[in-house]
């Protein structure tokens, strides 16, 4: 086996998330939150486009160095051979690679796609959590958290267990494509991906509406009309799951508000309202034993009337009271996530306190 496929095959059984690739640094993987360099070699934008130019069609290599950002996934073989014909039941390893260019060199991050969407208690994810969304039939269901914070994960492991219920028309729009759903009992998967199914995101959620579907999986919401035709969607009996970049909870639903102009505020508002059924933000931390995989730390916002009373008037200030109130019913706070995590002994309490919101907090419960 090759030296490249080598270094991503290797980053995917030790578990890392990640492999870098930038002109003037060794190729480097993220283990556990940190950067570990694979090789003394100093890698050159030359070296970069021959690896890249063996893991994309040569379509997309143009598309590439045309819009000079690229993303795409790809599958490896278990000869480390590029896997042409990619199925659900597959043996191969999956990986979602962004490429792009810096100050005219190419360089590439390649995020490791699990073999298999993961149980629950793989990921620390609780399972009442994830029996209580995928008991909805309809509404709006926002994960929430930064860039390789784990939310496509947790989307897939709910998203599965639903479907794993049986009778239900699941479809996807994702960019690109990561976990590939097996066929599930009687459930039927469709998934589609943005530049080669679809356009984009709104012209595919809005095309799924005409395919009968239950559960509609939208990859991120970046745009109004994405945002607005997912709230419809939810508003009018259909499960819509989609993902926002934010630091917390509230972050995500005022990042959604922005989306629209001041003049269509006070709609957005009522529409969120009325098909939000929660939000749930995620982050990845240092576990407290070295080498051992980060742990989650999760903020939930669950339907209710005090939330979606704060949601309707905009006064996102009142969410913080209604997750405290709310603890019986479900709700989760970053602080008492944080005190579980540090009085477990998962993680140290230098990490507690730097993304507590009110490190006071972290003692109680």
């Amino acid at each position: 086996m090759d030296t490249f496929y080598g270094w991503l095959l290797d980053a995917a059984e030790s578990i890392a998330s990640d492999v870098h690739l930038v002109a003037g640094y060794p190729a480097t993987r993220r283990h556990h939150g940190e950067l570990v360099p694979v090789s003394d070699h100093v890698l050159s934008s030359s070296g970069i486009e021959a690896c890249l130019k063996r893991i994309c069609t040569t379509e997309e290599y143009d598309v590439f160095v045309r819009k000079r950002n690229l993303d795409f996934a790809f599958t490896l073989d278990s000869n480390g051979q590029l896997e042409k014909n990619v199925r659900p039941n597959g043996s191969g390893q999956r990986f979602r690679g962004n490429l792009f260019y810096s100050s005219g060199s190419v360089g590439a991050c390649i995020r490791v796609i699990p073999s298999r969407i993961p149980e629950l208690e793989e990921n620390n994810f609780p399972r009442d959590l994830a029996e209580r969304l995928a008991s909805y039939r309809n509404g709006l269901i926002i994960f929430s958290g930064v860039s390789g914070s784990g939310k496509t994960t947790s989307m897939a492991m709910i998203l599965n267990a639903m479907a794993n219920e049986g009778g239900k028309r699941v479809i996807t729009i994702e960019d690109p494509i990561e976990y590939l759903f097996p066929n599930i009992g009687d459930s039927i998967i469709t998934q589609r991906e943005v530049g080669r199914d679809v356009d984009c995101f709104s012209s595919g959620l809005r095309h799924a509406l005409r395919q009968d579907p239950d559960i509609i999986l939208v990859g991120e919401i970046r745009d109004a009309e994405t945002a607005r035709i997912a709230m419809s969607a939810a508003e009018t009996g259909h499960l819509v799951l989609s993902t926002l970049h934010s630091r917390d909870a509230k972050g995500a639903i005022t990042r959604l508000w922005d989306l629209f102009p001041p003049s269509q505020q006070n709609e957005t508002q009522t529409m969120l309202a009325a098909s939000l059924r929660g939000v749930v933000c995620q982050h990845l931390l240092p576990s407290s034993i070295a080498g051992e995989r980060r742990e989650l730390a999760l903020e939930v916002v669950l339907r209710n009337n005090a939330v979606a009373a704060g949601v309707r008037a905009g006064r996102i200030d009142t969410l913080e009271t209604a997750i405290l109130a709310g603890r019986r019913d479900g709700m989760v706070s970053l602080d008492d996530s944080l005190g579980q995590l540090l009085r477990e002994g998962r993680i140290a309490q230098e990490t507690a306190l730097q993304f507590a919101t009110d490190p006071r907090q972290l003692s109680r419960t």
